[in-house]
C-alpha cells in the first residue's frame, strides 16, 4: 500500500501528469509486486520561485517520495530505482533530474481498512520481495 507524492515544478499537461503516475506506479507493481489496483498518488507541483532546484539539474528536475511497508529485499529496491529512472526517461525526463526516496514505515504505523493496523491485517500480498 504505497503512498506516493511526485513533487515538479508546474507546466505538465494533464496527459504529462497521467504519465508519471502510472510510470510510478507501473514501477511499484513490477519491482514491489503490489496489487495493480493498489494506487494511493499524488502530484504536487509548484511554481519555479516555490521549487529549488539542485546545481546542475534541470527544470524537468523531479522528486518521488514513496511511504511504504518495511520487508522489501535490496534488490526490490533497486529493481524499483532504476524502473522509475527508465520510465520517467521515457517522458522525456533525465535520469539524473530523478530523485527518489523511499520511506519504510512500521506496519503498527499504519492505519488502513476501516482505521485497523496493518501488522493486524492480512494484506494480500507479501512483503519479502
Amino acid at each position: 500500500m504505497p503512498i506516493v507524492t511526485i513533487s515538479l515544478r508546474k507546466g505538465k499537461t494533464t496527459e504529462q501528469r497521467k504519465a508519471l503516475l502510472d510510470a510510478v506506479h507501473d514501477a511499484l507493481v513490477a519491482a514491489f509486486k503490489i496489487l495493480d489496483s493498489d494506487r494511493t498518488q499524488k502530484i504536487v507541483e509548484c511554481d519555479e520561485a516555490n521549487f529549488e532546484i539542485p546545481p546542475g539539474k534541470t527544470a524537468q528536475y523531479t522528486i518521488i517520495e514513496i511511504a511504504v511497508f518495511p520487508g522489501r529485499s535490496r534488490e526490490a529496491k533497486k529493481d524499483l530505482y532504476r524502473l522509475i529512472v527508465e520510465k520517467l526517461a521515457a517522458l522525456g525526463i533525465p535520469a539524473n533530474d530523478v530523485f527518489v526516496l523511499l520511506n519504510e514505515q512500521p506496519l503498527d504505523n499504519w492505519g488502513i481498512r476501516g482505521g485497523q493496523m496493518a501488522s493486524e491485517i492480512r494484506l494480500g500480498y507479501e512483503l519479502k520481495v
